[in-house]
């Protein structure tokens, strides 16, 4: 039993750190691809915190002229819980639009949870798709 158990905490600490690492890189890969239409982009990478709005840490903040125009939560499988929408909440509240990054097989969950937590018209939500090819 102990072995399973062991076995079990194993796997799923090597699949949080593979979540962790695909988000940071997410992260990453949106403050280039955003740079287009947001001239002032600061990530929060990880444990690196960095970035502070409003007493928050997103992980991105959009801006241009130094005028914050959105904040960009990227979320995971694992991370898309009714407890993360209550970051979500404290976040739309802040005075900036919050878009929220899902994997598009989640956006459905992602769209019951914010109806759940009101919070329709003050969140964005836009989806991400991984496809490889062989």
């Amino acid at each position: 039993m102990t072995l399973l158990l062991l076995q079990w905490a194993t796997r799923k600490g090597a699949r949080m750190a593979k979540e962790a690492f695909f988000h940071d890189w997410l992260v990453s890969y949106l403050q280039g691809r955003l740079a287009r239409d947001y001239k002032e982009i600061r990530a929060n990478i990880g444990a690196d915190k960095k970035h502070e709005f409003k007493g928050h840490y997103p992980d991105l903040i959009l801006a241009n002229q130094g005028m914050v125009l959105a904040i960009m939560e990227v979320e995971t499988e694992e991370s898309i819980t009714a407890e993360q929408a209550e970051h979500w909440k404290e976040f739309s509240g802040l005075g900036a639009k919050l878009i929220l990054m899902v994997p598009n097989h989640m956006r459905p969950k992602v769209m019951d949870l914010v109806l759940q937590k009101g919070l329709a018209g003050k969140v964005g939500v836009a989806s991400y798709e991984i496809t490889v090819k062989m």
